[in-house]
């Protein structure tokens, strides 16, 4: 990814100092303070112009570092700009809110944590946003689960497992565009390469939810009638506003259309299905696109649902993407990253070896710093050179980031995810931990498909 030329190395020992005074000043801010983590990186970021200056480097050479970082992040913010109009315009023109609805019409009394899992999945992908899902169908599932006397536990175990599936193969998900742009990877060809692990974590957790859902007589669904009638009232739903976009963004998938056309032409179809049944002004157009989709049914959870997208929208990410990039080009303008992967050069010969390598880093990252983003954006900085020298192209390191990077987050108590959960659905991250299968098998399976040399992508030699 960076084509930064270092320094000179520091030694082991000062390299390590280094990254640990950075996490700690990233975790502490992040998990003690509460804060969002633009802050933690900027005071990160100082922190390393001030020991750079103190080894004598030009401030030119640190901002060079710092600038270069940030460019391997210039297409994913494209990308973005993108997934943020493609949301508002699929919520204008029905898409979202028909998906939603239809999802919700599977609901029935018999295996219902595999329906839970099931129909939070369906939620996830479209509306590319787990804690969103959570937030949502998640809440409503609880209340289900606590009227008819089904653990807590286990239904947010189901929860927390379809909404991370949902997130991780949306191709709306900030996590999947920020982990196929900052590795070069096509997004719908990065989709499909998660599908080889994603795939089976995905079918054995919805048969261990079959095996172990209670049997119901008789439940009270009062709840999930009300959220279906709320988005009924929208007058957004139909089938063939959840189908016609759809299809569009299959079809530019399977064409192997560039991403960001690809996101334009399934925003352009739902603009056009939005015009053609009169959901929305034309003068409003452009307002909605860049501010965003706003629900007013009056009820809660139907406006937090549907209220989502506009450019605006992914300005927090971006910032992010560009603050953590802008790290990690400075951590190897520095030479530390560079003298840490030294450390461990022996034991990084072999494709099994590097991918654990790379998937134990990224859920390090979650436990110690407790953010998905950054799991993500550093792992695929450490890693990517290495993965080269090994023979494996870059969708492989992709793969990894997200199996062991977006979907540990909610499984760590402290982390953003999992405060967030636990504080959305009253359950506890280590109550539910042990019953979200999803998230538990995703790193397993990269970690043994990387040692068995299944399933993994190698580098063309010309």
């Amino acid at each position: 990814m960076y084509r930064i030329k270092a320094v000179q190395k520091p030694s082991l020992i000062e390299a390590l100092s280094i990254t640990i005074a950075v996490l700690i000043v990233i975790s502490f801010g992040i998990i003690f303070f509460d804060a969002a983590p633009h802050i933690p990186l900027v005071l990160a970021l100082l922190l390393l112009v001030v020991y750079g200056l103190f080894k004598r480097i030009s401030y030119q050479t640190l901002e060079d570092g710092i600038t270069e970082g940030a460019k391997a992040g210039m297409g994913a913010v494209f990308l973005f700009f993108f997934i943020g109009i493609l949301i508002a315009a699929w919520m204008i023109g029905g898409t979202i809110p028909s998906l939603i609805y239809g999802g919700f019409e599977l609901v029935t009394p018999n295996f219902f944590l595999s329906v839970v899992f099931i129909i939070t999945s369906v939620v996830g992908i479209c509306v590319g946003s787990s804690l969103t899902t959570v937030a949502t169908a998640g809440v409503a599932f609880i209340g289900i689960a606590s009227a008819v006397d089904i653990s807590l536990a286990v239904t947010a175990g189901a929860i927390v497992s379809g909404a991370f599936f949902g997130d991780k193969m949306s191709p709306l998900s900030d996590t999947t565009n920020m982990a196929s742009s900052i590795l070069k990877v096509d997004l719908f060809e990065h989709i499909r390469n998660m599908s080889w692990t994603t795939v089976p974590a995905f079918v054995i957790t919805l048969i261990i939810f079959a095996v172990i859902s209670p049997e119901i007589s008789a439940a009270n669904f009062d709840d999930m009638e009300k959220f279906q009638q709320g988005l009924l009232d929208t007058g957004l739903v139909a089938w063939y506003n959840g189908l016609i976009p759809v299809v569009v963004l299959l079809i530019f998938s399977f064409m192997k259309v560039p991403a960001l056309l690809t996101l334009a032409g399934g925003a352009a179809s739902a603009v056009v299905m939005a015009y053609i049944n009169g959901f929305i002004p034309l003068k409003s157009l452009l307002g909605v696109l860049f501010g965003g989709y706003v629900s007013e049914t009056g009820i809660a959870e139907i406006d937090s649902l549907l209220t989502r997208g506009g450019l605006n929208s992914m300005m927090f990410t971006i910032g992010i993407v560009l603050l953590a990039l802008s790290l990690g080009g400075l951590l190897f303008k520095l030479g530390i990253v560079p003298r840490l992967l030294e450390s461990i050069e022996r034991m990084l010969k072999k494709t099994g070896s590097v991918i654990a390598a790379a998937a134990f880093t990224a859920i390090g990252i979650n436990v110690l710093i407790g953010e998905q983003y950054l799991s993500i954006l550093l792992t695929g900085e450490a890693y990517q050179s290495r993965f080269a020298k090994v023979g494996l192209a870059n969708k492989n390191l992709s793969r990894v980031a997200e199996d062991a990077g977006t979907v540990v987050n909610p499984l760590v108590p402290w982390s953003v995810c999992g405060v967030f959960i636990t504080t959305t659905l009253g359950v506890s991250t280590l109550a539910y931990l042990p019953f979200a299968f999803f998230c538990l098998l995703s790193p397993i399976l990269t970690i043994l498909f990387g040692f068995s040399g299944k399933t993994l992508t190698y580098i063309e030699k010309s």
